[in-house]
């Protein structure tokens, strides 16, 4: 086989990748000593900035295929009969810790899908989580740097962790699910995966109806337990990344079934909580799993930066057929996405090979940083215009819908929707079994133990009364473990 020539970026072949150019054999380095200079401005240039949260993750490729029939609800031409099928790219990852950080830390995952469909590609950004700790985007900042590093230490810190969720009731529905086994999942392959938002479905007939997604593995659920998953972090970090391409490569391509709720507008108008509120799930009882179709995983990407590193994902990114809801914390998204990736990959980043859509892209967006014009190459920036063939297409208009209020005004995010305790108290009541309820009341215990500081008493009393509001067991177990006595003003703060 005929060997390659070593190049420079330009192309050009050379010869010495190893020893400097140098004035005599012990002289200093010259400074025309181009190929020194290109390798090290390029190697200091390598990483891009880390994403702020779901820095640590894994990804691969996949095929997406539709097993049942869910034309009614939906024209998305993907969902247009039983057998269609596209190429689909996942992203699993945890949310607070850097990139180095170890991947079965206790900590939601993100499950981040991109589906290549003929109508653009369209990013269903979840968790493996049905609901998440605030309702409004308003607020995120300010409860990702309770996850994140004290400005002072740089240590990570129970104290404002706590601080932050006993002063934010919404936040108990996800933190007792994250305080459960279901925050160490063994590995990405064994645990769900749910858009969390409240979407909407557009069908032929321009009729819309609210959906929920769900993505369960078919591999099963499987936890670590707090203290094994605390030791697999000192023995293999990457534990979860080994474990998805090991999978992979060994040819056990994991797979999960994808389902929807279906919510119409009159049943949300009825709905006891706010539909599209983040923080409350649908009852499955009340509005049933339909099945939709299959994700399957079974590409490992062949360079984990390209593909991985640089994959970006948004909410914004739709297709006909599949649309946005009011939810507060979807609205806030559908900019913050989208602006991230434009500071941390670039304008262009959408056509990276993991980005790009694998169809048809017309626009008259040019230039930028890294620009790529092998697509519209001279064609014209500007519309109308007389020398190109794109139309817009009428079909593809947006729903068109009235709102219930002309009025503006910041509101109250929990005005008339403050029952933050009812579906926390029914997942440690109904959805966990004696066993779950155990080991979710030991790791609390444990993680509020690290408390500290002149206002502990304040933050876990604080917590407590939510623990109560939920279920009176629940707060007692934790108080006992805390070592806190129960007075009458505490009991009576949580009826």
């Amino acid at each position: 086989m005929d060997s390659k020539k070593l190049t420079s970026s330009s192309g050009a072949p050379y010869f010495e990748h190893q020893d400097s150019q140098t004035v005599g054999s012990r002289g200093p380095v010259l400074l025309q000593d181009f190929i020194l200079q290109e390798n090290l401005a390029h190697f200091v240039r390598e990483r891009i900035p880390e994403r702020i949260v779901h820095a640590k993750g894994s990804g691969a490729y996949g095929k997406f295929t539709v097993t049942h029939d869910i034309s009614q609800y939906t024209k998305a031409k993907l969902f247009s009969q039983v057998g269609n099928s596209c190429k689909m790219f996942a992203r699993f990852s945890t949310v607070g810790g850097e990139k180095g950080s170890a991947d079965t830390a206790r900590d939601p995952r993100g499950f981040a899908l991109k589906f290549y469909t003929e109508d653009g590609n369209w990013d269903l950004v979840g968790n493996n989580t049905p609901v998440f700790f605030i309702k409004d985007a308003k607020k995120f900042p300010d409860f990702i740097h309770t996850q994140k590093r004290v400005p002072k230490t740089n240590l990570k810190s129970p104290t404002m962790m706590w601080d932050f969720w006993s002063l934010n009731p919404e936040s108990l529905h996800q933190v007792l699910i994250l305080m459960s086994d279901r925050g160490t999942p063994h590995g990405y392959r064994h645990m769900h995966g749910f858009g969390s938002h409240t979407f909407s479905m557009i069908n032929e007939n321009n009729q819309r109806t609210w959906v929920k997604f769900h993505f369960k593995t078919k591999q099963g659920i499987k936890n670590f337990s707090n203290e094994d998953a605390t030791k697999m972090a000192g023995e293999n970090p990457d534990f979860a990344q080994e474990d998805l391409c090991n999978a992979i490569e060994n040819g056990d391509f994991p797979k999960w079934t994808m389902y929807i709720q279906v919510m119409t507008e009159e049943q949300a108008k009825e709905f006891r909580w706010n539909p599209f509120d983040i923080t409350k799930v649908w009852f499955q009882g009340d509005f049933p799993l339909i099945e939709v179709g299959e994700m399957e995983l079974n590409e490992v990407p062949n360079n984990f930066f390209a593909h991985v590193e640089q994959s970006t994902f948004s909410p914004s990114n739709l297709i006909n057929g599949i649309s946005f809801s009011p939810d507060k914390m979807l609205q806030g998204r559908l900019f913050s996405y989208p602006d991230a990736h434009r500071y941390r990959v670039g304008v262009n980043a959408h056509q990276l090979e993991v980005n790009r859509c694998p169809f048809a892209v017309n626009n008259y967006q040019r230039d930028g940083f890294m620009a790529d014009s092998s697509e519209y190459q001279d064609k014209p920036n500007y519309h109308p215009n007389s020398f190109d063939d794109i139309q817009p297409d009428s079909s593809y208009k947006n729903f068109e819908y009235e709102l219930d209020s002309n009025h503006v005004a910041n509101y109250n995010r929990n005005e008339n929707d403050d029952d933050h305790y009812t579906q926390p108290g029914l997942l440690y009541t109904k959805a966990m079994n004696q066993e779950d309820r155990d080991h979710l009341v030991k790791n609390i215990i444990d993680h509020m133990s690290g408390i500290d500081g002149p206002k502990k008493d304040e933050i876990i009393n604080r917590q407590l009364c939510h623990f109560f509001r939920a279920n009176i067991e629940l707060g007692m177990k934790v108080a006992s473990g805390l070592h806190i006595n129960i007075d009458s003003n505490m009991m009576n703060h949580s009826k």
